[in-house]
């Protein structure tokens, strides 16, 4: 069956049918919540190498000012890196706060898919044509 098909089940059929359904659902989710979650990673990476990077600019932009003997004003610019490290931490702490509720929501799944298994085991192994542990 589709999931056209497990949704006709699940609305229509017993307890059974609705448990292979939000299990056919949990097993849907699981691989695209650690996908999210690996992209999310890999994103905060490069958002730390990138303020590290702001950083070292605007350090050396402060020390060419430093010893230039032709007075150029590099200040605006020194800002302008600031300004954007300052986003750029912005946006890092919102992937944090995102990659933090991802994690939860894989526990959620894990945790559901464990509880799903455990009650169909107990109501008598898993119905016919579903595959076991």
């Amino acid at each position: 069956r589709g999931v056209g098909g497990a949704k006709m089940a699940a609305g229509s059929g017993g307890p059974a049918a609705r448990e292979l359904f939000a299990e056919g659902l949990l097993q849907f989710l699981r691989p695209a919540v650690r996908q999210l979650d690996g992209h999310v990673h890999a994103v905060r990476e490069s958002q730390v190498e990138l303020r590290e990077h702001i950083d070292s600019l605007a350090t050396e932009l402060c020390r060419i000012n430093e010893d230039q003997k032709v007075a150029l004003d590099l200040d605006p610019y020194v800002k302008k890196l600031l300004n954007a490290r300052r986003r750029v931490v912005l946006v890092n702490n919102i992937l944090q706060n995102a990659q933090e509720r991802l994690r939860r929501l894989n526990h959620s799944v894990a945790k559901e898919t464990v509880r799903r298994k455990a009650m169909l085991e107990a109501a008598g192994g898993y119905p016919q044509g579903l595959p076991g542990k």
